[in-house]
Parts: C-alpha cells; structure tokens; sequence
C-alpha cells in the first residue's frame, strides 16, 4: 500500500513539474518585443536570463539590462518605444495594455543607466497611467519623449 501511494504522489509531482511551464506561459503574454541590441543585453523574466536579441520577447516583470558598451532598443504592445543606453538596468514592474475596457497602466524602475521614452498609446488615452521610478523620484509622464540618466550610486562620491 506503502509504495502505491508513494509512486502517485511521485507521478503526480512529476506531473506538476512539467505543467507547471504551460501554465505559466498560458498566465503571461509578451507584453512587448527587443527590437535592436548592440554589445551585450539579457532579459531576466522569472529568474531566467536570456541573451536578448532582436524578437526577445518582454514580460511583466522582466528586467532589462546593457552591458557598459551597449543599447538596445524595445517596444511595447502599445507602441511605446524605450531605448538603453549602456550599463542601464530596467524593470517592468506593471503594464496594462487593453484599451477597449479602459484598463492602461505602464509603470517601470530605473535603477542605473539611461532611458528615452517615447509614448505610445497608453499614455495618449490616459498619461497619467504611466509612470517610470527612479532611485530618487518618479517621472509622471505628461508629454510624449523625455530622456532620463540615472548614475550608478556606487560611482557617485
């Protein structure tokens, strides 16, 4: 009896573990796409890093990252367009895109490195669903481009 129990709870955890990516996948859509890279930059989604090229998919809650000699450049469903300087790490931390049911936010933390936006149509139909978080701020986005350069605290004396 011992081992008919003990080899269903190991199928079943054996099942468990390999739906458990369907199910995930089936949770997140790609909320946007890397467009251009040059140097070195990696997606981190769910703690998994990928090396980030053209057609990388973005997910919320995905972080984004440059190497000290490298860009990149992504737009999101909405069309908003953020490209990176070097050494520049981003989060994706909220983003709503469904317009026919009124639901728009993008919401994202700088944490080092450089950042130009552009709007795209989430902050035209509702700007102040948009915001980017800095170290020291929060940039309310009103209009539709602005630069931003956050410096690496460690190098700031």
């Amino acid at each position: 009896m011992h081992i008919k129990i003990w080899n269903l709870l190991k199928f079943g955890t054996l099942l468990a573990l390999m739906c458990a990516p369907l199910f995930a996948a089936a949770q997140s859509e790609a909320i946007g796409t890397v467009k251009t890279v040059n140097g070195e930059a990696w997606i981190t989604t769910a703690g998994q890093r990928v090396k980030a090229q053209a057609g990388t998919a973005l997910f919320l809650g995905s972080q984004l990252k440059t190497a000290k000699n490298a860009s990149m450049g992504v737009t999101f469903k909405d069309n908003t367009l953020m490209s990176f300087g070097p050494d520049t790490e981003l989060t994706v931390d909220e983003y709503l895109f469904a317009p026919n049911e009124g639901k728009l936010k993008l919401g994202a933390r700088i944490d080092k490195g450089s950042l130009n936006y552009v709007s795209g149509i989430i902050a035209r139909l509702k700007p102040d669903a948009v915001n980017v978080k800095t170290p020291t701020g929060t940039i309310g986005v009103r209009g539709t481009q602005f630069l931003v350069k956050v410096e690496d605290t460690a190098t700031v004396q």
